[in-house]
């Protein structure tokens, strides 16, 4: 017993713990704080902002701390740390010039979060992939499609990046029509479908039938214009196909097949 509590109290055990005590009681402040900053009644997209800056301070200190507590608890059982802290030092310049990549993800993260470039829940576009950022880390944004795909994405390659959630979303929906439609009876059922539209989610004074939109081969495309929230765009669009062909068919009205003309000579 005497041996054991020799050991318990010397002074490498007392401080180690202490120190990782003193380090888990700081994490938990500090994530406390931001949690009640977190909670104050704000825009959703602010509190998608300070969730995102939340996160990324949580991690930043939680390293930090990692580190700091691993230095004194290593002074504590009599390592040079000086010599330690230096040699470190010596393997950063080293690093930095093996990793530029990393470096230029990481400042671009910090970039991101203080330019309010995009948040977690954002909805973003990137090469033709679209989906909602699910996690923003200092080197890479992980972006989620609705087919559950996850894109993980260097942030350094920000500047391909289109937010789609800072404003309204919106979208041309086009309707291929045959030649042989009157349009009178064309625009009346597209009217029709855009008035059924504004009783959705939907921006009310701005969704609207736009008219023909272009004259192509084997038909005219109508279009109609629709303005919503972000995240309800494709939805909405699946939605508005779905009754334009119901009401083609309800009207007689033909959304025809592409179609080739060909003409002989006597």
């Amino acid at each position: 017993m005497e041996k054991f509590l020799e050991v318990i109290f010397k002074k490498q055990v007392i401080g180690t713990a202490i120190t990782i005590l003193v380090a888990y009681i700081a994490f938990s402040i500090v994530k406390l704080i931001l949690e009640k900053v977190l909670s104050r009644n704000k825009s959703e997209y602010d509190k998608k902002r300070k969730r995102t800056v939340a996160e990324l301070l949580k991690n930043i200190f939680k390293w930090a701390i990692i580190a700091i507590t691993g230095i004194i608890i290593m002074d504590l059982f009599g390592l040079n740390v000086s010599s330690l802290i230096a040699s470190l030092g010596i393997a950063s310049a080293v690093g930095a010039l093996s990793f530029q990549d990393t470096l230029k993800d990481i400042i671009s993260g910090a970039s991101i979060i203080m330019d309010n470039y995009y948040v977690v829940g954002d909805y973003v576009k990137y090469n033709g992939f679209h989906g909602q950022i699910i996690e923003l880390g200092l080197r890479s944004t992980k972006i989620m499609n609705f087919d559950g795909e996850v894109l993980i994405l260097a942030n350094r390659n920000i500047s391909e990046v289109i937010n789609l959630s800072q404003k309204t979303a919106s979208t041309l929906i086009i309707a291929p029509t045959a030649y042989e439609a009157p349009i009178e009876k064309v625009e009346k059922v597209l009217n029709e479908i855009v008035e059924e539209i504004k009783t959705w989610d939907t921006m009310k004074k701005d969704t609207a039938y736009i008219g023909i939109n272009e004259l192509k081969d084997s038909c005219i495309d109508y279009g109609i214009r629709i303005y919503c929230s972000p995240g309800k765009v494709w939805a909405y669009k699946r939605e508005i196909l779905k009754m334009i062909k119901q009401r083609y068919d309800k009207n007689k009205i033909k959304i025809p097949y592409n179609q080739l003309e060909v003409h002989h000579d006597k």
